[in-house]
C-alpha cells in the first residue's frame, strides 16, 4: 500500500557528497528539502580514500568553500595531515590534499543536514520517480510518496551497484550496504539513457601488523593551509603517512593470476576510470614498469584501519593477500577489508544542460558519478551547482551558470555536459586552458561575490572578504611605490639567489618580478611590510611574477566569452541549417548547445561549421 507523505521544494536521492552539497545548498537558500538515504549511517561516507583534495580537486574544494559549501570547512574540522601538492611547480598546479578521519567526517556531515532549517534526512530507499503536470513524485519502497517541485538525483555507486571480488559477484553499494535495486528502471521509463561504470578501492589492512621501521614518512606541510576561508583555528597535522613499493615479486603473482581479476575474465562489462586503474591493470598495462608505489595512510584518529592508496584490485581474497604480503612493511599484514571493484549505473551527462538540469526533463537534476564523474570533490562540486540551480528555478531567479574561464566547477560541468564521459571523468588542472588564473589561492576573489549574490555568503564572511581585497589593493599599491636603494644588505641577498645585485634605487613590485625572489626572500630589507594574511602576500607574488602570462590569458577569456555571449536556441534542428557536415548536425543535436562557444567545444564540429553557425545567426 502506498501512502501520501507529503510536499515539499527540493528531493534531494543521495546522501553522500553530492547529495549533502545539494541539500544544504537548497535548503539554505530558503527551499524546503528533503533528502532520501538508504542508510543513515553513510551519510558523508568516504569509502574509498580517505581524504578530501589532491591535484586539481584541491581546486573544487577551495571554490566550492569560495561559493558557500560545506565540504572544506568540513574538511577542516575532521583533518588528519594536510599537504600542498606540486610545490615543486608553478602556482596553476599547487593543489591542496588533506587526511581526513573519515568517520569523524561522516558524522559531522550528517550532523549538519540534521541541524539545517529548511531540511529533513530520510533514510528510505526511493523506487521510482514520476514527471506530472506541474510536480515530480518520488516514491520510497514503504509506499512513501512525495510531492516536489525538484528532484535531484545524487546515487552515487549505489545505483544497480554490483561488488566483484575474484570470481566472487553480488549485488552491493559500497562498504556492504544495500544497493539502490529499482530506482534505474523508473529512470529508464523515463527515456534517461543509462551506461555502465566501474570503480574500485583497495584493501584496509591493521596497522599493528604493518613493519613501518623501514619505510619512508611523509610528513605534512608546517604551517597548516586551511581549506576553508572562514576557518580561522590553526590547524595541526595529528599523524604520518608511510610510502612503500611493489617489487617483481609482487608483479609475478598478480600475473599468475590475472585469468581470476573479473576485469580479465570478462565478468565485468562497465568501463573503469582512465587515471585511477587498478594495481593488476597497471602491471598489464605498464609491464616494463619495475615497480608501483603505494602509500600507507590512516583512515582515522579512533580506528586501526590503514589504507593502501594506489592498491586498488578486484582479484581473489587469497591472491590480494598474497601480493600484499610480497611489499616492504606488509609481509605480515592482516587484511581486515578486501580490494573490491563496483559496477554501478550511471547517466549519459549528454542529457542536461549546464545548470545540471535535464533538456528534456525540467525539473530533474543530476549531479556526482550519478552524471559519470569519479571522485568526491567532482560529486560535491556539481552537488552545489544542481542544489543552489533547482532552488533558484522554484524562487523564479535566473539560473547559476559557472563557465570554463572562471572555475573548475564550471570546466568540470562543461566538460560534462558537452564532451560527454566515455570513462569516470576526473578533474585534472589540464582540463582547463585558463589555469593560471584559476589557482587555488584566488578562488575567493572568483567565486565569493557569486556566492554572495545568490545568499550563501553571509554578512560577516563577505565583509571578511572585502577587508581582505582592500588590504591587497594597499599592500600592491604600497610594493609599486617602495624604492629599494642599494646597500650591502640587499646586495649580499641579490647575490645569493644568484640574481645581480642593484647600483641604483629599484622599486620592490621589480625584485618581485625576479623568479629567484619572494615576499620571505625579501623580508630582511622591506622594513615597512604590514602584517598581513599569507594569503595575501602568496596571491600578490603569484600575479606580480605572471602578470605578462595572466594578461594573455585574460584576453584569450575575453575572445571566449565572446563566443559564449553569442546564444543558440536550445531546441534548434541542426539538420534544417545548410552548410553544416553531417557528423556536425547529429553532434549538435545530441548536445543542444546553449551558445556558440559550447558548440565549438563539442567534438567533431569543426571550424568551419562555426562559421556557417555565426552566418546563421547574422541572419
Amino acid at each position: 500500500m502506498s501512502y501520501f507523505a507529503g510536499k515539499y521544494d527540493v528531493a534531494v536521492i543521495g546522501a553522500g557528497h553530492a547529495g549533502i552539497e545539494a541539500a544544504l545548498a537548497s535548503a539554505r537558500l530558503g527551499c524546503r528539502t528533503i533528502v532520501f538515504t538508504i542508510n543513515m549511517d553513510a551519510v558523508g561516507n568516504c569509502p574509498c580514500n580517505p581524504s578530501i583534495g589532491g591535484t586539481a580537486k584541491g581546486h573544487l574544494v577551495r571554490e566550492i568553500d569560495a561559493l558557500g559549501g560545506e565540504m572544506g570547512k568540513t574538511a577542516d574540522e575532521c583533518l588528519l595531515q594536510m599537504r600542498m601538492l606540486n610545490r615543486g611547480k608553478g602556482p596553476a598546479v599547487h593543489s591542496l590534499r588533506a587526511q581526513i578521519d573519515r568517520r569523524k567526517y561522516s558524522e559531522t556531515m550528517k550532523h549538519k543536514l540534521e541541524l539545517q532549517e529548511n531540511l529533513e534526512l530520510h533514510q528510505a530507499e526511493i523506487t521510482e520517480i514520476e514527471e506530472l503536470d506541474d510536480h515530480w513524485k518520488v516514491t520510497t519502497r514503504m509506499g512513501a510518496e512525495y510531492d516536489v517541485k525538484a528532484v535531484i538525483i545524487a546515487t552515487g555507486t549505489y545505483l544497480g551497484g554490483r561488488i566483484y571480488i575474484g570470481e566472487v559477484s553480488y549485488e552491493s553499494g559500497p562498504d556492504g550496504i544495500f544497493p539502490a535495486t529499482f530506482l534505474g528502471n523508473s529512470l529508464k521509463k523515463l527515456g534517461l539513457s543509462l551506461r555502465r561504470f566501474k570503480t574500485g578501492t583497495p584493501a584496509r589492512v591493521l596497522k599493528s601488523s604493518i613493519d613501518f621501521s623501514d619505510l619512508e614518512e611523509q610528513s605534512g606541510d608546517e604551517p597548516v593551509i586551511p581549506f576553508s576561508y572562514e576557518t580561522e583555528e590553526q590547524l595541526e597535522n595529528k599523524v604520518v603517512c608511510h610510502i612503500s613499493w611493489t617489487n617483481e615479486n609482487t608483479k609475478k603473482i598478480i600475473l599468475d593470476n590475472i585469468n581470476r581479476s573479473p576485469l580479465y575474465s570478462g565478468m565485468i562489462h562497465g568501463v573503469g576510470p582512465r587515471y585511477c586503474p587498478s594495481l593488476e591493470d597497471k602491471i598489464v598495462r605498464f609491464s616494463d614498469k619495475e615497480r608501483h608505489q603505494l602509500f600507507i595512510e590512516p583512515c582515522g584518529e579512533n580506528t586501526e584501519e590503514m589504507y593502501l592508496q594506489g592498491m586498488s584490485s578486484s582479484l581473489p581474497e587469497e591472491v590480494q593477500i598474497q601480493f600484499y604480503h610480497s611489499i616492504k612493511g606488509l609481509e605480515n599484514a592482516i587484511v581486515m577489508r578486501p580490494a573490491y571493484a563496483i559496477e554501478y549505473d550511471c547517466v549519459d551527462p549528454l542529457q542536461m544542460d549546464n545548470t545540471l538540469e535535464f533538456i528534456e526533463h525540467k525539473g530533474l537534476y543530476g549531479a556526482g558519478q550519478f552524471n559519470g564523474s569519479s571522485g568526491y570533490e567532482e560529486a560535491a562540486a556539481q552537488g552545489l551547482v544542481a542544489g543552489i540551480n533547482a532552488a533558484l528555478k522554484i524562487k523564479g531567479e535566473d539560473p547559476m551558470i559557472l563557465d570554463r574561464a572562471g572555475s573548475y566547477i564550471g570546466t568540470l560541468i562543461d566538460d560534462l555536459v558537452t564532451k560527454g564521459a566515455n570513462d569516470p571523468y576526473r578533474i585534472m588542472t589540464s582540463r582547463s586552458e585558463y589555469r593560471l588564473i584559476l589557482r587555488q589561492d584566488n578562488a575567493d576573489e572568483r567565486l565569493t561575490p557569486i556566492g554572495r549574490r545568490i545568499g550563501l555568503i553571509s554578512d560577516k564572511r563577505y565583509e571578511k572578504y572585502l577587508k581582505k581585497q582592500e588590504f591587497k589593493a594597499k599592500e600592491l599599491d604600497r610594493i609599486k611605490h617602495t624604492v629599494i636603494s642599494p646597500s650591502e644588505e640587499i646586495n649580499n641577498i641579490l647575490v645569493s639567489r644568484e640574481t645581480s645585485p642593484i647600483i641604483t634605487g629599484v622599486k620592490l613590485v621589480d625584485l618581485l618580478k625576479r623568479p629567484q625572489l619572494s615576499y620571505e626572500v625579501l623580508k630582511p630589507i622591506d622594513k615597512d611590510r604590514p602584517e598581513l594574511d599569507a594569503n595575501i602576500f602568496e596571491q600578490i607574488e603569484v600575479e606580480v611574477k605572471y602578470e605578462g602570462y595572466i594578461k594573455k590569458q585574460l584576453a584569450q577569456v575575453e575572445q571566449m566569452r565572446r563566443m559564449e555571449s553569442k546564444s543558440l536556441p536550445i531546441d534548434l534542428d541542426y539538420k534544417t541549417i545548410a552548410g553544416l557536415r553531417l557528423e556536425a548536425q547529429e553532434k549538435l543535436n545530441k548536445v543542444h548547445p546553449s551558445n556558440l562557444g559550447q558548440a565549438a567545444r563539442i567534438s567533431g564540429v569543426s571550424p568551419a561549421d562555426i562559421s556557417v553557425l555565426v552566418i546563421w545567426l547574422s541572419r
